[in-house]
């Protein structure tokens, strides 16, 4: 398979660097595309593919196109890139905010996947979610599908306006575990342990708590249940959390960032 990756930021070599390192493509059939110059000596150092401007006739090659470039910046880059697809050729955008539409509109091409993976990605523990113009044949789907998974796990949606759900709940979901660990941390130094000890408990228990999850043949209620005993610590935490609603203002908060993220979609 011949991919060429456009927009090597951040999300960008997450995937370069692992579809070279689970050989989902070789280095001699990669190509980076990218306008800096000085940029572009910097990805050449990495030796992960062939680098290359975004006009080289050789990405008419590509059996897949990666999209990861700024939202703000795929207007300019289709203009350039546009002439050089052909039909056969599947672009997969893990550009945020950017339709399915959007995207075939501006490229006049209709082999289009979106995806909305989230940061955990970088350490191969990302959760991502796809979907797919309906044009796109069952092959050209798994051959997506197959590069995103080697950065954590994949799900398929059939509607893709759900993405906006997907974006408020796992693609900002990691800042919301850290504002959570944060103010535990906090709570623990405020009552008199070390900054260290306390970030150590917290994030232990974090740990040790998402495999509970995983494993336990319990629901969430009878998880919660088991540590929280009548007239207990557990139980004072939990008499604050429901006068103050903290459960549902949670979900209102998921549910503004859904919305943020509708405003935010062009199609």
């Amino acid at each position: 398979m011949k991919v060429t990756l456009i927009g090597c930021g951040n999300m960008g070599l997450i995937y370069a660097k692992a579809l070279i390192k689970y050989n989902i493509v070789k280095p001699s059939d990669f190509l980076l595309v990218e306008k800096n110059a000085d940029r572009m000596e910097e990805l050449k150092k990495m030796q992960i593919g062939e680098v290359v401007t975004p006009e080289n006739s050789k990405i008419s090659e590509s059996d897949l196109i990666l999209l990861a470039v700024k939202p703000q910046d795929f207007l300019e880059l289709s203009a350039q890139i546009k002439q050089l697809l052909h039909p056969g050729i599947t672009v997969l955008s893990i550009m945020a905010g950017l339709t399915i539409r959007y995207i075939s509109n501006q490229l006049n091409h209709d082999i289009i996947v979106r995806a909305m993976p989230n940061s955990p990605a970088g350490l191969g523990m990302g959760v991502t979610a796809l979907t797919a113009h309906k044009n796109v044949l069952p092959e050209q789907l798994r051959r997506a599908e197959h590069l995103l998974s080697t950065t954590g796990r994949t799900v398929y949606l059939e509607n893709e306006s759900q993405l906006d759900a997907v974006t408020a709940l796992s693609g900002s979901g990691p800042a919301y575990f850290f504002y959570l660990v944060q103010n535990m941390i906090e709570a623990g130094k405020a009552m008199g342990l070390d900054e260290g000890v306390a970030a150590m408990l917290v994030k232990q228990t974090m740990l040790g708590s998402f495999h509970l999850i995983n494993q336990a043949e319990k629901s969430l209620d009878e998880l919660i249940v088991a540590v929280a005993s009548k007239g207990g610590t557990t139980e004072a935490a939990f008499k604050i959390f429901e006068n103050k609603e903290v459960g549902l203002n949670l979900q209102k908060a998921i549910f503004n960032a859904e919305s943020r993220a509708k405003e935010l979609s062009k199609s």
